[in-house]
C-alpha cells in the first residue's frame, strides 16, 4: 500500500474520459443533423439512423485511443503529444471507413435516391477520395479529443502533485513542531538533578521530595500532551508553576512569581509549552544571574482580537547574545509561532529600562475544545 493513496493514480479517470467522448460526439451528432436540415436532404429518418449507427463506432474508436493514449500517462508531456496525435490516424481512417460503408456501400440508394451503387463504383478513385476525406476530418476531430484529453490529463497530475506537497509539507510542518515542542534545556534537568542531590546529602528531605514530585509531575504533563494539539492557556500556566515549583527550590530566597491573567482569557488554546523556553530563559539570565531577589511575572490580555501573552522579569541588564545559547530559546518559541500560526503569530524581546526582560507573544484568539 503506498503512502499516498493517489500516488499511482495517471491522467484521469476512466468515467471522465468517457463522459469526454460521449459530449465530443454527441455535439458532432447534433452538429452533422442540423447541417443536413439545413442543406434540405431527403430521407432524414434513414440518414438519421444510420448517422447514430458511425457515431457509436466513433465512441467505440475513440474509447480505443483513449486506451492507448492512457497507457503513456506516465511518460513525458511530448511524448504523449506524439503518441494521441499518431494514434489518432488509424482512428480516423477506421470511423471514415465505417462511415463509407454505411452511407456508400450499404443500400446507398436509400438516402441518396440519384446515387446508385454502380455509379459508386464506376467512378475512379471514389470511394478513396470520400475516405480520405472524411478521414481528414475526422483526424481533427479526434486531435481536437487527444487534445482535450492531454490537458485534463495534465490538469490532474498538477493538481495531483500539489496535494502530495501539500501533504508532504504538513507532514514536515508536524515533524518541526514535534521537534521544537520536545526540546528540553539539558541545563534545567542537569541543574535540577544537582539541586536534587545536594538537598540529599544534606538531609533536606521534605524539600527533596517536594522537588521530586514536581519534577515529576512537571515531566508527566508537559511529555503526554500531544505536540500537535493546543491547551488552554489555564493548563499552560499550570504547567510554567510545576516549573517554577522547581526552581524555587534551588532559588528559595531569590525566586518571586506573579501571575496576573484574567479569567476570561484562561480558555484561549495556545501551543502546548509555548511558554516554557520563556520561563526558562528568565530563569537562567533573570535569577540565576543575580543574588537579589527577582520577580518573573506572566501576564496576558486580549487586544485587537488578538491574545497577548508576556512573560518578564526585573533582573539586571542581559547580555547582548543571551538567546544564543543551546537554540532552544526565543528561536523555538519564534520557530514554533510560525510554524503554527504562520504570520499571524509574532513574539517581541526587548530590554525594560532600569533592567529586567520582556518577552510578548500575539497570536490568535481560539477558544475551541483544546
Amino acid at each position: 500500500m503506498t503512502p499516498y493513496p493517489d500516488e499511482d493514480e495517471r491522467g484521469i479517470s476512466p468515467i471522465v474520459a468517457l463522459y469526454s467522448i460521449l459530449g465530443f460526439w454527441l455535439f458532432y451528432i447534433g452538429l452533422v443533423t442540423l447541417r443536413s436540415f439545413v442543406m434540405g436532404f431527403e430521407a432524414q429518418g434513414a440518414m438519421a439512423g444510420r448517422r447514430i449507427i458511425v457515431t457509436v463506432i466513433g465512441i467505440v474508436v475513440t474509447w480505443g485511443l483513449y486506451l492507448v493514449i492512457r497507457r503513456f500517462d506516465t511518460a513525458t508531456l511530448t511524448k504523449r503529444t506524439l503518441v494521441a496525435f499518431g494514434a489518432a490516424i488509424p482512428c480516423s481512417i477506421l470511423i471514415a471507413l465505417a462511415n463509407y460503408y454505411v452511407f456508400y456501400f450499404y443500400d446507398p440508394a436509400g438516402i441518396f435516391p440519384d446515387l446508385a451503387k454502380e455509379k459508386i463504383h464506376s467512378e475512379q478513385g471514389y470511394a478513396l477520395k470520400e475516405i480520405a476525406e472524411f478521414a481528414i476530418g475526422r483526424y481533427f476531430f479526434l486531435s481536437a479529443w487527444a487534445a482535450l484529453y492531454l490537458a485534463f490529463s495534465y490538469a490532474a497530475e498538477v493538481r495531483r502533485v500539489e496535494r502530495r506537497a501539500a501533504r508532504l509539507e504538513k507532514t514536515a510542518q508536524q515533524a518541526e513542531l514535534r521537534s521544537l515542542r520536545y526540546q528540553v534545556n539539558p541545563h534545567f534537568l542537569f541543574n535540577t538533578l544537582n539541586s536534587l542531590s545536594s538537598l540529599v546529602m544534606k538531609d533536606r528531605r521534605d524539600e527533596a521530595e517536594q522537588m521530586i514530585m514536581s519534577l515529576s509531575n512537571f515531566y508527566r504533563a508537559s511529555l503526554t500532551g500531544d505536540p500537535l494539539e493546543d491547551v488552554p492557556l489555564s493548563e499552560e500556566v499550570q504547567l510554567q508553576k510545576l516549573y517554577l515549583d522547581i526552581e524555587a527550590v534551588r532559588f528559595p530566597d531569590r525566586l518571586r512569581t506573579l501571575i496576573d491573567i484574567p479569567p476570561h482569557v484562561m480558555n484561549c488554546c495556545v501551543p502546548g509549552l509555548i511558554l516554557q523556553p520563556l520561563v526558562e530563559n528568565a530563569i537562567k539570565y533573570g535569577v540565576s544571574r543575580t543574588s537579589r531577589p527577582v520577580t518573573i511575572a506572566i501576564f496576558a490580555r486580549e487586544e485587537d482580537n488578538m491574545l497577548m501573552v508576556s512573560v518578564r522579569n526585573d533582573g539586571d541588564v542581559l547580555p547582548e547574545d543571551h538567546d544564543r545559547g543551546s537554540g532552544i530559546g526565543l528561536a523555538n518559541v519564534r520557530d514554533r509561532l510560525s510554524a503554527r500560526f504562520g504570520a499571524n503569530g509574532r513574539i517581541n524581546a526587548r530590554t525594560q529600562e532600569g533592567g529586567g526582560f520582556l518577552v510578548e507573544l500575539t497570536l490568535p484568539i481560539v477558544r475551541r475544545a483544546c
